[in-house]
């Protein structure tokens, strides 16, 4: 494969998907698990609330239409899943062959059970997933667990809102606000968290949600200022009242321990961003660039120059700082050149760049995401 022939395609693809991050950005795609008598294991996309089935029961029609208020934007889609009306969120067990039989066949594999829900969810692309109305605690701690299983081993950039579930992972938002009054009806928490993933769902990319207002709600078990302070510092994104109208506080997920890591994943708007950028890299990688090239230098230099346009194009659209690096990780590269016997003590860095690596290429990649506005201090003189 020539070099001149394939050079262009690359970065031009990788141009492209850049060029469109930010209208991807616009509108997020939110997912719901509901439960509902008539139509276990029934699963829709759906891109408005014209498309609502009607023979869902009423309550999961609103939840549906809750989900689709979003926040700038309604979501681009909202990805349903429906549980029968007795059964429960569990966590997925590897199938078991008995007396020579071969697996499958059992609650795993039935429709509408909790296992097959997320079975199906996880061969979905969403942002935000959320939980029936009467989401239990258990029922919470499996989701938390599958989401944070699904972002480790599979990659994926799945999120959830979650009631009163402090799992301490960029990938679960707590959201633990309660009395939440509206038309004459109080929801609790796990009631809203689908209205809370489609907001943060439909939010672009350029903003937080941050105080990003919800109009139909008319009141909530307020907190005093010290309590929400004690709460955002807890991970929790809550509702709070500026006394006139409902919105939310500070854009937090769960994360509180950040050792090793940087304060910025505690932001939701910042995973956003960081979870976009590793999906259209992995993507672009893998279909434009994995088995198509020799593992040369120039070919490397090749994936490197491609990576730079597509953060330039990001640091264009103000998502990130333009002195943003990528380049071989040298000291990456030199670990992995000792593990297989090459003495490197005597060679110079150059020499190490261009290195035979097999199958193995090592970048590294230095952004620094640019956050919202969120904290203004102003002193007035006379």
């Amino acid at each position: 494969m020539s070099d001149k022939l394939t050079m262009p395609t690359l970065t031009i693809l990788f141009q492209q998907r850049a060029q469109t991050a930010i209208a991807r950005s616009q509108k997020g795609v939110a997912a719901l698990i509901l439960r509902d008598a008539l139509t276990a294991g029934e699963a829709w996309s759906l891109t408005s609330t014209g498309q609502i089935p009607e023979k869902l029961g009423k309550e999961n029609q609103n939840a549906i239409r809750r989900v689709f208020k979003g926040g700038v934007n309604p979501p681009r889609k909202v990805l349903v899943y429906c549980l029968g009306a007795e059964d429960t969120l569990e966590a997925e067990a590897a199938p078991q062959a008995e007396d020579g039989e071969e697996p499958g066949g059992t609650e795993e594999s039935r429709p509408g059970s909790g296992a097959a829900a997320l079975r199906w969810l996880g061969t979905q692309r969403f942002d935000y997933l959320a939980g029936p109305a009467d989401l239990s605690e258990a029922e919470a701690a499996v989701i938390q667990e599958w989401i944070i299983q699904k972002r480790e081993d599979d990659h994926v950039i799945f999120k959830a809102v979650l009631p009163g579930c402090a799992a301490d992972s960029e990938g679960v938002v707590n959201f633990t606000a309660s009395g939440i009054q509206v038309g004459g009806d109080v929801f609790d928490a796990a009631a809203y968290c689908g209205r809370v993933a489609g907001l943060i769902a439909g939010t672009p990319m350029k903003q937080a949600v941050t105080y990003a207002a919800l109009p139909e709600v008319e009141d909530i078990r307020r907190l005093s200022a010290l309590e929400e302070d004690e709460a955002v510092g807890r991970g929790e994104l809550i509702l709070t009242h500026d006394g006139e109208k409902v919105k939310l506080g500070r854009g937090v997920n769960s994360l509180t321990n950040t050792t090793g890591r940087s304060e910025v994943w505690r932001k939701i708007k910042i995973v956003e961003l960081l979870d976009l950028l590793q999906w259209d890299l992995r993507l672009a990688i893998q279909d434009n660039y994995i088995g198509k090239f020799q593992n040369s230098y120039d070919n490397k230099l090749l994936l490197i120059t491609a990576v730079k346009l597509y953060l330039q194009a990001l640091a264009k659209d103000q998502l990130i700082e333009d002195n943003f690096s990528c380049d071989i990780d040298v000291e990456e590269q030199d670990a992995y050149l000792q593990s297989v016997g090459v003495a490197t003590a005597e060679m110079t860095e150059q020499q190490i760049r261009e290195a035979n690596t097999g199958t193995y290429v090592f970048l590294a990649v230095d952004i620094r995401p640019i956050d919202a506005i969120e904290d203004v201090r102003i002193k007035i003189y006379l």
